[in-house]
């Protein structure tokens, strides 16, 4: 076990009936202070990898490492992770004080010890004042705001979170992203949280696992992960992607030459996960990539293109355009630009550059 992880999963797979397996062959680190996020659709498996490392399920094949000890047969209790769920799991017969003092007691920590931690934890959230009130009395965020201060009360090293913001409307979702990333950041404690809202995945993270079918897609930085996904599930599951099918028709070196479907013209783009010369193909662009009369030797691919609808965003106009075949192509203009100089129904030419245009599986 590498020093500087806190968690390992080796060769973990997991089945519910003995044939299917809903986890296959999962081999991840979790580095000590990260915070990694497992990103997802339904059914894809993060959250069953989460609960076997809370120790609510228990792996059909491998091992799991926590510093360096296997824990496949440690109950939850004695694992010492932090826990916080979406439904909060506060008791609601006991006040705000008395719920983080719970585990605490539970770990038979003297009172007057007891007392200052739980103080400790309520001014980390902000409710320093709260400790006399019974979670009915408190609103949908400051709930959450307790259920992460009990699962910090007893310092742990590592804290689990299952879609712990899915109960909240936007507004307080994203303020409570913010506040979950400084305590992370303040504390250093390690995080692994699951989601299927890539936003908050792109906000929160050191490294996101993006899975599919049980099996990890692509684990990266947010960053990469965006710019540069590995394969089409990656690329249309984080962030907003035109798709181009085509085929390739010749490869020289990392760029390819793809000819689209439909007597789509052909496309420059860099050769990522294709199959080489006369494989069928998926592109991926970006729609901020992508640039409205562009000067006419700056980018490789130039296509002409009608405009079908525009929406003012306040920060960009989306522009959907109909190009090579395609009546869903969206393109995102900053309003730096001025909004005014296109209009629906109108024919535009439409640019990109190779590097931004990457051929994917089909």
């Amino acid at each position: 076990m590498a020093q500087n992880n806190i968690v390992e999963f080796n060769h973990v797979q997991k089945s519910y009936d003995g044939e299917t397996l809903v986890v296959k062959d999962l081999n991840l680190h979790v580095e000590r202070g990260e915070f990694l996020t497992l990103l997802g659709p339904s059914g894809s498996g993060k959250t069953t990898v989460l609960m076997m490392l809370a120790g609510f399920e228990v792996p059909t094949h491998g091992e799991i490492l926590l510093n360096g000890t296997p824990i496949n047969n440690v109950p939850p209790h004695k694992r010492g992770i932090g826990m916080v769920f979406q439904n909060y799991a506060l008791f609601p017969h006991m006040t705000v004080a008395e719920n983080l003092r719970f585990p605490l007691e539970v770990r038979k920590m003297s009172r007057a010890d007891a007392d200052k931690k739980v103080q400790r934890a309520l001014d980390m959230v902000r409710l320093g004042n709260f400790g006399n009130r019974r979670p009915a009395q408190l609103s949908g965020g400051q709930q959450q705001r307790i259920a992460v201060a009990r699962a910090l009360v007893f310092d742990p090293e590592l804290v689990l979170m299952d879609e712990p913001l899915g109960a909240l409307d936007k507004n307080l979702r994203e303020e409570m992203q913010f506040e979950i990333k400084h305590i992370h950041e303040s504390l250093g404690v390690s995080v692994v949280y699951v989601t299927h809202d890539q936003s908050e995945a792109l906000t929160m993270s050191n490294r996101i696992a993006v899975f599919e079918e049980g099996v990890i897609q692509q684990l990266a930085a947010p960053d990469q992960l965006y710019e540069e996904p590995r394969n089409a599930f990656v690329a249309y599951f984080i962030g907003e992607n035109n798709r181009l099918r085509g085929r390739v028709k010749n490869v020289n070196g990392t760029s390819c030459t793809v000819e689209l479907e439909n007597q789509g013209g052909t496309v420059e783009a860099l050769n990522i996960n294709t199959g080489g010369q006369g494989s069928d193909t998926t592109l991926s662009l970006r729609p901020e990539r992508v640039s409205v009369n562009p000067d006419a030797n700056a980018v490789p691919n130039v296509f002409d293109a009608r405009v079908e609808e525009l929406i003012y965003l306040g920060d960009h106009i989306r522009t959907r355009v109909s190009v090579c075949g395609n009546d869903e192509f969206v393109i995102k203009i900053p309003n730096a630009q001025g909004h005014a100089t296109i209009k629906k129904g109108e024919n535009v030419r439409i640019g990109w550059a190779m590097e931004d245009c990457r051929a994917l599986d089909a």
